[in-house]
């Protein structure tokens, strides 16, 4: 599928981790991509970045929260619009269709929802959907949803369902990530100190993420 996406090069990608950058340039090795790092600040430099580029469309990629709790861990989301802080931005229609929103089975559409911190709990992630009215939820789409509008640049967003809404993730989740994308490995050691029984919760986890993005990977090379 990484065919249909224009040319190597000519779509610039926002995503939150260095995973899902490695990810990335096994199908676009030459495409502009930014790492927000899972944070606020890093995710405006990103998005703020890819318009500076001078790409033709931008794309929000990696792993995202479920919402609607029909999402299991490994659905690939291509939503319809994202919204942040309120506001409703469309997703570009001939974006979405070069993503495979239309021709590959199984694609989730609907409204995905930004976050600017991570959500942790089932119970918050229900109370958002219902506030919302959005099935899914990431960490940067947002922000490169603002830039691109105000850009005029046509934008889309291709997301894997990591973590469903009927799951509480335990602390060390929201703090076991590094500033560049990486792992915290500072952070995640002195959350396990305090509390070791995240442990099992940890590793499913872990393991979500490696099935999404092997789902992902899988996704990715599909071609007509």
């Amino acid at each position: 599928m990484a065919s249909d996406l224009h040319s190597p090069g000519d779509i610039g990608f926002l995503v939150g981790l260095k995973a899902e950058a490695s990810l990335l340039r096994q199908f676009f090795p030459k495409a502009p991509i930014a790492i927000s790092g899972a944070t606020r600040e890093g995710a405006a430099r990103g998005a703020a970045r890819l318009m500076t580029c001078g790409v033709p469309a931008v794309v929000s990629f990696g792993l995202a929260a479920g919402l609607d709790p029909a999402l299991h861990p490994g659905t690939i989301l291509i939503p319809d619009a994202v919204v942040k802080d309120g506001k409703l931005f469309p997703c570009s229609p001939a974006v979405r269709r070069a993503l495979g929103a239309e021709r590959v089975p199984g694609v989730v559409g609907g409204a995905l929802l930004h976050s600017d911190v991570v959500v942790l709990t089932a119970e918050n992630k229900q109370r958002l959907a219902m506030e919302s009215g959005c099935c899914s939820l990431d960490m940067e789409s947002g922000f490169l949803a603002a830039a691109a509008q105000k850009a005029k640049r046509p934008f889309g967003v291709l997301r894997v369902v990591c973590d469903p809404a009927d799951r509480t993730l335990p602390p060390a989740a929201g703090i076991a990530l590094s500033p560049d994308g990486g792992l915290g490995m500072g952070g995640l050691l002195a959350s396990l100190a305090r509390n070791p029984l995240q442990v099992p919760a940890l590793i499913r986890l872990g393991t979500d993420a490696s099935s999404a993005r092997h789902a992902m990977k899988n996704f990715l090379k599909v071609k007509d």
